[in-house]
């Protein structure tokens, strides 16, 4: 038994690549295929080091000429090979391979896997750092149909080398996991960083199927990526289904919501509505190639210290219902979230918020962190053609209206404003509703988790319905006596 000293702190015990690699070689009924195209070899040399492998190892390749891919896999759309559509045709093309070449009669208690990764590291001009798409086809047991996890990189080291043996470690710590952790997928999540920094690779998406996963909600491990600094955006669309921000946001028009939407209101709904009409008036601006996102920050998310996933699903669920694609992140400020949206599109970027949300934004105190101070924030937030479209708010005396030309700002950033206000960057929504301004989410959510009565009236069209249904935020359906 090891000696324990008073002053010593926990440290978490976790297993080498070499010893993860040799667990799953010394089991004798564990059998799969590596397919690795892109960066070599770099998953399965971990297993050939190990030892033992020749158990477990019933194939390994590349098949790194496009011609030759193609004739094995397929053509691919646009002839793009990094893709999640390429990473599941190889996935299911040599798992079908195993059970057509293997006679299970002969191996009956054989469990078969196959693991597969399609790469661009790092370009020779250090331009583009690469990404890859990374995943696993398993199964537990012989008599079950297999299970998947399909996850994406973005590559954060700027050497090719250690790009290549950052990869390997990854696909070491899946393959581990998908065998050993896979009744904890949060575990499985974190297991995925074992022996990698996270300044060495971003997973910015991740997905569960098959039967041992058909209780996880894609969309909290989605959130454990954030929570878990893995990366700094997740989204997912109205069917729950998690999306790719990079492929989504590629080339688009971006229009922004934030909010709490604890539930969302008409009050949202309006901000919403009145944006996105001005935002389309935007001859730049073409609806098709056009993103709207509600945007919750991880801190939103927070509202009594630690992240309630109930309340976090509440939330999703209603923005899915109205057919929203959603985005969780971990940008507290506006111009990190600008500089995001900066690194997948040139195209018109806009914000939509409420007059008290700009007051904020143009807050000295938010700005001591940066050298350049209120300039430098306010330079990033308003780079990429971003338009903020301004929702009033209700003065003190609730009989007022606080717009983009009566609102109150420190004399010292007032000519910055101006400045932003008279080069169009800052855009009125016109069309509201007085009432709907009075509607405070804060204490929707109170009336609801209280079962009080007279929240419905607040709410979208069907929204009142669908959490009385759910019963969602707390909601208890009312007994007559």
């Amino acid at each position: 038994m090891a000696v324990i000293h008073k002053g010593d702190i926990p440290v978490e015990n976790i297993l080498t690549s070499k010893t993860k690699a040799l667990k799953i070689n010394l089991n004798k009924n564990i059998y799969g295929t590596f397919s690795e195209i892109g960066a070599g070899q770099e998953t399965v040399r971990h297993f050939f080091r190990a030892g033992g492998s020749s158990g477990t190892i019933a194939k390994a390749m590349s098949a790194y000429d496009k011609d030759f891919s193609d004739a094995i896999y397929g053509v691919e759309e646009h002839h793009r090979y990094v893709t999640e559509s390429r990473l599941k045709k190889m996935l299911r093309h040599e798992i079908q391979l195993i059970e057509d070449r293997l006679d299970r009669a002969k191996h009956p208690e054989k469990i078969y896997f196959s693991y597969a990764n399609t790469v661009a590291t790092i370009d020779f001009a250090k331009k583009f750092k690469g990404h890859g798409w990374v995943g696993i086809q398993f199964q537990l047991d012989p008599n079950e149909p297999y299970n998947e996890i399909v996850l994406h990189t973005r590559f954060k080291q700027t050497d090719a080398t250690l790009q290549q043996e950052t990869l390997g470690r990854l696909g070491v710590n899946l393959i581990y996991g998908a065998f050993y952790y896979n009744d904890n997928p949060k575990d499985l999540i974190k297991s995925l960083y074992d022996n990698i920094d996270l300044d060495e690779i971003e997973i910015d998406m991740i997905n569960f199927s098959g039967p041992r996963f058909t209780y996880v909600d894609n969309r909290l491990m989605s959130l454990q990526l954030v929570r878990n600094g893995m990366t700094n955006a997740v989204m997912f669309d109205s069917l729950g289904k998690n999306l790719l921000p990079a492929q989504e946001l590629y080339k688009k028009n971006i229009l922004a919501l934030r909010g709490r939407f604890r539930p969302v209101t008409k009050v949202n709904m309006d901000v919403y509505e009145g944006s996105q009409k001005l935002f389309f008036e935007n001859k730049r601006v073409d609806p098709k190639s056009t993103r709207t996102i509600f945007e919750i920050t991880l801190s939103n998310l927070k509202n009594e210290g630690e992240i309630n996933e109930r309340d976090f699903l509440d939330r999703a669920d209603l923005l899915c219902s109205l057919g929203q694609i959603v985005m969780i992140t971990n940008f507290q400020e506006y111009y990190k979230l600008v500089e995001y949206f900066g690194e997948f599109t040139n195209e018109q970027i806009g914000f939509a918020m409420g007059t008290d949300s700009i007051m904020n934004i143009f807050d000295i105190k938010y700005y001591n962190n940066l050298k350049g101070s209120i300039l430098e924030g306010i330079g990033k937030l308003f780079s990429n053609n971003l338009k903020i479209y301004l929702y009033p708010i209700l003065g003190e005396d609730e009989t007022s209206i606080i717009d983009s030309n009566n609102l109150r700002l420190n004399h010292k950033v007032k000519e910055l404003y101006k400045y932003f206000k008279q080069a169009n960057k800052i855009i009125d929504i016109k069309e509201y509703d007085v009432a709907h301004m009075k509607i405070q989410g804060q204490d929707v959510f109170r009336k609801i988790s209280a079962n009080e009565d007279g929240w419905e009236s607040m709410l979208p069209e069907g929204i009142a319905e669908t959490i009385k249904f759910k019963g969602l935020f707390g909601y208890r359906k009312k007994i007559n006596p």
